[in-house]
């Protein structure tokens, strides 16, 4: 059996925890700041879980992170 190929496009984009759960940054923090809140802004910045049920599908693509 062939060595699994880690999917680059993913793993610049994503990480995983210590526990094993995938993380990602949140979208809209790129263009148009100056008309949303500061709050929002600050909430952007964090990174966030990616889905429960799309988490099967981001260790497919991340074997060995």
């Amino acid at each position: 059996m062939p060595k699994m190929k880690t999917h680059k496009g993913a793993s610049k984009r994503m990480k995983v925890t210590g526990t094993g759960k995938v993380t990602r940054m949140h979208t809209h923090h790129v263009h148009k700041l100056v008309k949303k809140s500061s709050r929002r802004k600050r909430r952007l910045k964090k990174r966030t879980l990616v889905h429960r049920t799309e988490q099967k599908k981001a260790k497919r693509l991340l074997p060995y992170l």
